[in-house]
């Protein structure tokens, strides 16, 4: 298998992704460039399901995850930084499969998922399979360590989507159980990111993880935010898709103290039509404004951190680089 250069990885990263592999350098797309290579040779060797593997693999995915591992372990990151990347980006792909088996979601990123077009036995496997690669990548290497915060991480996101599910069409659910469920869900993976290029060159993680955990949850934030203001060309799906799965968002959670209709709304008794209408009148509360005033404060947060921990400043401008741009992306 002939590895992509890294010129060519770097034009395959969407923006903001790039303007950070612009201003670290040459180590930094090299380094992506073996991410992407494991990534392909760690799916292509999942046998019966490798089709539908390298189809999820190449539908459009950011690599946000490994490029925190790469940038967190800093110009010396070495074999495990991007054995870690990998691992990241294959169970990041696993939670994903199960959640579209779990949604039964028709559409991600555009095109339709594993779910929809292999059915839901498939999927499942799938999901399972590449949770198991990440691990395999990790044990290969004899990265140890790296196992064991992969194994937390992973145990962390089943939590969450357990709580998910436990507050699926829950109208009375709250702020606090929501950011406990991102938390899990989201923040978690973005900080074991963090965690893992850190420690994979023998530095301590200090604060690096909550720098991690924050830009996860401003990416939740935006990303819910997008949920109801679309449109679907952009999202790849409809405009409402968590109100249709019953999954209660900050956006709705703060609407709802402004619109008593909304307060009273059943989710279960939404289509695609309803829904739109729900999003339109979730938006005229304002409530996505203050959505994403928080996540933009939470990047804020984030960066601070960095400057008091004394994080030396090229790497500080890479990671405030790359946390800018979870906001960019949804600009």
């Amino acid at each position: 298998m002939t590895s992509p250069e890294p010129e060519e990885t770097r034009r395959s990263l969407p923006e903001p992704v790039t303007a950070v592999t612009d201003t670290a350098g040459a180590w930094l797309p090299a380094r992506m460039s073996e991410v992407e290579s494991g990534l392909l040779a760690a799916v292509q060797g999942e046998g019966e399901l490798s089709d539908d593997a390298v189809r999820t693999l190449n539908a459009g995915g950011k690599r946000m995850r490994p490029m925190l591992v790469l940038l967190c372990a800093g110009p010396e990151a070495g074999d495990a930084a991007v054995r870690a990347g990998i691992a990241v980006e294959l169970v990041h792909m696993a939670s994903l499969v199960h959640d579209d088996v779990l949604d039964r979601a028709p559409l991600r990123r555009g095109i339709p998922t594993v779910y929809a077009s292999s059915g839901r036995e498939r999927a499942t496997s799938l999901g399972d399979r590449l949770f198991s690669t990440a691990f395999k990548v990790l044990v290969d290497g004899g990265d140890a360590d790296a196992v064991v915060e992969v194994s937390a991480t992973a145990v962390d996101l089943a939590r969450g989507e357990l709580k998910q599910r436990e507050g699926a069409f829950n109208m009375q659910l709250d702020e606090e159980e929501y950011f406990e469920r991102c938390g899990l869900k989201t923040g978690r993976l973005f900080e074991a990111a963090c965690v893992l290029g850190r420690t994979s060159t023998g530095g301590d993680p200090g604060p690096i993880g909550e720098f991690g955990h924050r830009i996860g949850l401003a990416f939740q934030l935006l990303d819910d935010v997008l949920d109801i203001a679309g449109p679907p060309e952009r999202t790849g799906k409809a405009r409402g898709t968590d109100l249709l799965d019953g999954t209660v968002t900050l956006p709705l959670i703060i609407a709802a103290r402004f619109d008593p209709a909304l307060a009273a709304l059943d989710l279960r008794a939404l289509d695609e039509e309803t829904a739109a209408i729900a999003c339109d009148r979730i938006e005229a509360t304002g409530a996505l404004d203050e959505v994403r005033a928080r996540a933009i404060a939470l990047i804020e947060e984030a960066k601070q951190g960095l400057t008091d921990a004394g994080i030396e400043s090229e790497q500080r401008e890479l990671l405030e680089l790359i946390a800018d741009g979870v906001v960019l992306r949804y600009s």
